[in-house]
């Protein structure tokens, strides 16, 4: 579909800030200023070409029918950073998402969304309600999935799209499953790329965190277009490094929990697999006095030989080992062809290809065997013989016997690393062209989306358990390269040919595939008092394919850390959809405008079946210079493949258990938990004393009996933007607010796991407790967090924006923007045996998967321009939040980043240098108890330390 000249220039005009955030209904309006060289471009076509995001009927971008936000390229270089995601992550109606803030590919395993880990991937999650049910397109389309061989994510890796090719980003705030069919939701992302570009652009960054010195960042973009006779090429490609910066390197994540000093803080934290080791042998917990040469002594009594009482001094602080920030590269390209043969017929071309190589990093790897353990595999199960040449018990170590768990932390081995390499491709081919029907100007397409996402990883630091089986077994039994194992020496005792014999190379692969082909006829039919009656029709047919692949010692289920199953799956879908636009009045006593509009989308899946959703609304204009509108919009989002095929896995999940007798933990103070806890498999005597702070295992797993979650949005807002302020001492002047209150039934997740132990302890709820296996001594060995409809979530609040913009003056041009997101509910309905049990989110921390929901998210830019040089202030403010467990306040964070631009008069202001500034006051991320890693949430916050960059641009 042509996008014209005239909309990517008033985008680019918008507001020159760090982060210029328009409502595109009030776009044009705001951007058009006479004294600006290329306002003009306005009369290059005319508003019946125009396609906005959010319907498929060309109009007048001023009467858009549901909120839309626009970043443009400028916007996007006026932040700094590296990344689409971040930059979108920061819109105040985003709830943040998966981006390299996360470290978690083997700290934590596959979360139990169905979806992978996608480690590595960035992704934008609107309105809280999680990144798959925001629909990602390209210029209008779907775009491939993406994968990190964790897992068949639902998402598309917005870390896959080059840089380099995006022109501006559109952010529909509303849902559009009538326009676009599953998983437009919370919104739609749609990316629009470089088509019309006439020349070459390049830019260079550097950026690190200043004092700390890490966290280095080189960024390199270029591109060129050329357009004659109709035939018209932009293509470019980049470059992109991230180094990492180490938890070490930061004071919030120097332990597992926020201001802890030691391991011997009652509030726990660290971690029982110990270079030392730990021993619950013979009911006994026991750990060495130091290393050993050779076979240990073991005395009963412990009052010589090299064994003691195990304490929590003895505890590993595994925090400081982790990425605080993970490490990615990537480059790609594309080329973007227009062939213009008549207006009846136009062929694009789109060629898109990303390489992404990212890694995660987690301490030594802990080995453990016994029940106590909890690995749910054959290391459960391993008993150490006597003949062991290290064994010093002198008996065979019997699982569930004389021992139940043998914990042993593997520095011998080196770190555990998880790297991915994932290829990205895209081709996709549209015809295109308009007719003459019914005495107005009718338009068609057909497109055809091909897009193949291929990732590898490889995990160093892994054990193949049948071989440790082995070398702990009789000692007649380990021939050949089989070299008996020291489980009982402390550190040093592990040696390169123990560890050559047990240990592999990890290799995991993920793959997703994506046939998508389009057809859509748009025009209008006849008038009507206030204008053309405008329709659209179309027709869709989508293929989509997704698979994960463990290595085949995982599958076997004889890996040491997390475990997963192959999984693969495919479904298609049918669709077609009709929207309509009545304009029912213009031109009259307090009707300006006023139009309704609708539409209807039906689907037919392979997977479940046939569904029909509806959209509707309202445009009035009492005056030119006020619209409001309201909208009612039904959405769809079909089970994924990762949701319906995906197999078993495990999350480690950072929650505490009521039913522990340590500090923190409800047994000893609470008869009623007490009593709960103990029908649920907990020691009556109190025995079960595990620390608060540790990570609990999840098991995960798709579930194809899914059904289809459905929801309804409404949305009512305004935008006020006077003809007054277009001239005199203003250039534009717009206010626009919007109310939401989306409501999804039968949302597919998993009850989370805290949920259920709380449900379990507080009340003895049967459902909950009947999700929970633990071991004879009370440990948590299992929570099921299978897939399942779940129940519901509602949401609701305001977004509002201000943009004011001052024409020229002596001391220069003035800008300000202004945009807020106030959630006045966010709430998820989870079932339990009595029926439902509703949890509202709003002003807390969940913790673990990590989100904030705070009431208030603000952004405000100030500007400055004066001849060659520009200079901007951005604001963003978080308000405060309470942890859900255990209570404390993230207190509220306000963020300054500075920008200034020099752009000399003898270059003809083609060349610039950026310098600029994030988070210039040094704010610290809040700490927090209950989040996943590092003691923060990184979905809302900012790492610690100032980031400062220079940047040298051509063309921009």
């Amino acid at each position: 579909m042509r996008r014209t000249m005239w909309m990517m220039r008033s985008s680019s005009m918008a507001v020159t800030a760090s982060l210029a955030l328009i409502a595109t209904s009030a776009a044009a309006q705001i951007a058009t200023d006479p004294q600006t060289p290329t306002a003009p471009a306005a009369t290059e076509a005319p508003a019946d070409d125009i396609v906005v995001t959010g319907s498929r009927i060309r109009r007048d971008p001023l009467d858009q029918p549901s909120p839309v936000v626009t970043v443009d390229e400028s916007a996007i270089a006026r932040t700094g950073l590296s990344s689409v995601a971040d930059v979108l992550q920061r819109l105040p109606a985003s709830s943040g998402g998966l981006n390299s803030k996360f470290n978690s590919s083997g700290n934590f395993g596959n979360p139990p969304d169905g979806g992978g880990v996608g480690a590595g991937s960035a992704v934008l999650d609107l309105r809280y309600l999680g990144p798959k049910r925001t629909l990602v397109l390209v210029d209008g389309l779907r775009y491939v999935n993406g994968a990190s061989a964790s897992g068949i994510p639902a998402t598309v890796d917005l870390n896959s799209i080059p840089s380099s090719m995006i022109e501006r980003i559109e952010v529909l705030q509303s849902g559009a499953s009538t326009q676009y069919g599953s998983d437009a939701i919370a919104g739609v992302v749609n990316i629009i790329t470089k088509q019309n570009q006439k020349g070459f652009k390049a830019s260079a960054q550097y950026g690190q965190f200043l004092g700390d010195n890490d966290g280095e960042t080189q960024d390199y973009q270029l591109s060129y277009g050329i357009g004659s006779q109709g035939v018209h090429v932009v293509a470019g490609g980049y470059y992109t490094k991230q180094k990492s910066v180490s938890a070490a390197d930061r004071d919030i994540s120097q332990f597992p929990n926020p201001g802890q000093t030691s391991c011997t803080d009652p509030i726990g934290g660290c971690s029982s697999f110990t270079p030392l080791g730990r021993f619950l042998v013979n009911g006994q917990n026991l750990t060495l006095r130091g290393p050993v040469s050779g076979r240990p002594v073991y005395d009963p009594t412990l009052a010589t030989g090299n064994f003691k009482q195990f304490t929590a001094a003895d505890r590993f602080n595994f925090a400081p080992l982790n990425y605080f920030l993970t490490p990615v590269e990537r480059y790609g390209g594309f080329i973007n062809t227009r062939a213009e043969f008549s207006d009846a017929l136009n062929l694009r071309v789109k060629a898109v290809y990303n390489r992404r190589n990212s890694q995660n990093q987690a301490a030594f790897l802990p080995l453990g065997i016994g029940p106590d353990v909890g690995n749910g595999n054959l290391l459960d199960t391993l008993s150490v013989d006597a003949t062991n040449p290290y064994n010093p018990f002198g008996v065979t170590l019997v699982p569930g016997q004389n021992y139940t768990a043998i914990f042993r932390r593997l520095v011998e081995a080196g770190q555990r690393t998880y790297s991915q390499q994932v290829d990205t491709m895209s081709l996709t081919g549209t015809l295109d062209g308009k007719f003459q029907m019914l005495g107005h100007t009718w338009y068609w397409d057909a497109n055809a989306v091909i897009g193949y996402n291929d990732a590898k990883q490889l995990f160093t630091g892994n054990i193949n358990s049948a071989k440790l089986a082995q070398a702990i077994g009789p000692v007649s039994q380990c021939t050949g390269p089989c070299v008996p194992f020291n489980f009982f020496g402390g550190v040093g005792s592990i040696t390169p040919e123990m560890l050559a014999f047990i240990g592999f190379d990890e290799h995991d692969r993920s793959r997703q595939k994506l046939n998508d082909y389009t057809a859509n006829l748009s025009g209008e039919l006849f008038d009507l008092p206030g204008g053309p009656v405008g329709i659209a029709v179309g027709y869709e047919h989508r293929a989509q394919y997704g698979s994960f692949t463990p290595d085949p010692v995982i599958q076997a289920g004889l890996g040491a850390d997390i475990p997963a199953q192959a999984a693969s799956g495919r479904f298609n879908v049918d669709e077609v959809y009709g929207e309509i636009r009545l304009p029912l009045l213009r031109d009259v006593p307090f009707f300006s405008s006023l139009e309704l509009n609708g539409a209807a989308r039906h689907s037919n899946y392979s997977t479940f079946g046939g569904n029909t959703t509806f959209s509707g609304g309202a445009l009035w204009k009492p005056v030119s210079d006020l619209l409001l509108r309201g909208q009612y919009a039904e959405s769809l989002r079909a089970p994924s493949i990762g949701e319906l095929f995906g197999a078993q896995s495990r999350f480690d999940a950072s929650i505490d258990d009521p039913c522990t007798s340590a500090t923190g933990g409800q047994f000893a103070g609470n008869a009623t938990v007490r009593s709960n806890c103990i029908a649920n498999g907990v020691p009556a005597n109190g025995s079960y004393a595990e620390p608060q702070g540790g990570q609990l295992p999840v098991l995960t797993g798709g579930n194809p009996d899914l059904q289809p979650e459905t929801s309804r949005t409404l949305v009512f807002g305004g935008v006020y933007s006077p003809t007054w302020a277009r001239g005199g001492a203003l250039s534009a002047l717009s206010l626009e607010a919007n109310y939401y209150d989306i409501k999804v039934s039968d949302a597919i997740a998993s009850i989370p796991a805290q949920v259920l132990l709380s449900r379990c302890a507080q009340s003895g709820d049967a459902l909950s407790c009947g999700a929970i296996r633990r071991s004879p001594s009370g440990i948590v060995t299992a929570i099921n967090g299978l897939l399942l409809n779940t129940g519901g979530i509602r949401t609701k609040g305001v977004d509002a924006t201000l943009t004011v913009r001052s024409s020229e003056t002596g001391a220069g041009r003035f800008g300000l923007y202004v945009s807020g997101n106030y959630l006045l509910k966010y709430a998820e309905q989870t079932p339990s045996t009595d029926g439902t049990t509703s949890t509202d989110y709003v002003g807390t921390e969940r913790g673990s998967p990590d989100q904030a929901y705070p009431h208030f998210k603000g952004l405000a830019t100030i500007d400055w321009s004066l001849g060659p040089i520009a200079a901007s202030v951005t604001g963003r403010y978080i308000d405060n939040v309470h942890e859900i467990a255990p209570e404390n306040e993230l207190k509220s964070r306000f963020y300054t980043d500075f920008q200034i631009q020099f752009r000399p008069a003898w270059m003809d202001s083609s060349m610039a240098l950026t310098l600029g500034v994030n988070n210039l006051f040094d704010k610290d991320p809040p700490a927090c108890f209950s989040c996943s890693l590092n003691n923060f949430d990184p979905t809302t916050y900012d790492i610690p330390g100032r980031f400062g960059y220079a940047r040298l641009s051509y063309g921009f």
